[in-house]
């Protein structure tokens, strides 16, 4: 049952966000000390939050046709908030549905499942290293087509692992486990997404979709990890989000 507290837990996460990502440093973030006593408050507040405090559940089994099913989007999100500090909302992923790998441009995020189960895994970019075989001197199987070349970035596989409700928050930054694609297993899935600040194209941050090429079969020196390769591409043809609304508590910003 939702909590009957006077300030609602979402408001108090909503405020806390807004008091943790308010001039938030963009790099060296491991070395700000006050930012992440503000950010294990945030996280907190996170762990403790669940589907029926914003009044949501699990959607019933319902029938539909082929037809219909093609018609209805595999993700729909919930806006909650949106400040020039940073926004939150729920994504609703159907059983099955994925986000395909995105990043996050200069921005720091998290997200926590508020039911269902998803596979996460996240990526880090890796920088040109002196020496380095270049993108378009590797070869790809298949090969890269001519105008790919300037679309291929080397990267780590950062982590990987399956969540719940009973999961702790999952937090990316600009420079850590800022690329990651999730997908809803074993039925729907929902998850509460901060982002800070938010996207924003004309400020450079914009969202880009990547498939991974292949494994580079040797160890990054930035990080001991295996290195990958990704490709930008467009937005995959088979995702697109809608929208509903939101049920929860008001939340004022």
């Amino acid at each position: 049952m939702p909590r009957n507290n006077k300030t609602s837990l979402i408001q108090k996460i909503a405020s806390q966000a807004c008091v943790t990502f308010q001039n938030c440093p963009t790099s060296a973030i491991g070395d700000n000390k006050s930012f992440l006593e503000r950010q294990a408050e945030l996280v907190t507040l996170l762990s403790d939050i669940r589907a029926a405090d914003l009044r949501i559940a699990p959607p019933k089994k319902v029938s539909i046709s082929s037809s219909q099913s093609s018609a209805v989007p595999p993700v729909t999100y919930m806006h909650i908030c949106e400040t020039d500090v940073f926004s939150m909302g729920v994504f609703l992923l159907k059983s099955g549905a994925s986000i395909p790998l995105h990043d996050h441009p200069g921005m720091n995020g998290m997200l926590k499942v508020l039911y269902g189960k998803f596979n996460i895994r996240c990526y880090d970019k890796l920088d040109k290293s002196a020496g380095a075989e270049s993108d378009t001197e590797r070869q790809f199987d298949p090969p890269l087509l001519p105008f790919q070349g300037d679309d291929v970035r080397r990267a780590v596989l950062r982590s990987s692992g399956q969540f719940s409700h009973q999961s702790g928050p999952c937090i990316l930054t600009p420079l850590k486990d800022n690329l990651h694609e999730i997908d809803a297993v074993d039925g729907p899935a929902a998850f509460l997404d901060i982002l800070a600040p938010p996207y924003d194209p004309d400020n450079g941050r914009d969202c880009h979709y990547y498939k991974v090429l292949q494994t580079a079969g040797k160890k990054s020196e930035q990080s001991g990890e295996d290195e990958t390769w990704l490709l930008e591409i467009p937005q995959p043809e088979d995702f697109w989000c809608g929208g509903e609304p939101y049920p929860g508590p008001e939340v004022s910003v």
